[in-house]
């Protein structure tokens, strides 16, 4: 079976967002490497408990009709 190329507006839009967040993938960054780190741990810390929240909560809804 042929491997189907993705179309050319595919591709056009997709490097035109990546054109337009570069720059903010860029100073979130540099904002990163000047924490210190104990403020990267803070920052690790808080990303882990919004994720378990999150989990939490789509285990608490599994199963429930919607």
């Amino acid at each position: 079976m042929a491997q189907q190329r993705p179309n050319r507006g595919r591709i056009a839009r997709t490097s035109h967002g990546v054109r337009r967040v570069w720059p903010f993938v860029l100073m979130a960054w540099e904002r990163w490497q000047s924490l210190t780190p104990q403020e990267k741990e803070r920052y690790k810390r808080h990303a882990r408990d919004y994720a378990d929240r999150g989990k939490r909560v789509i285990e608490s809804r599994r199963g429930r009709p919607r």
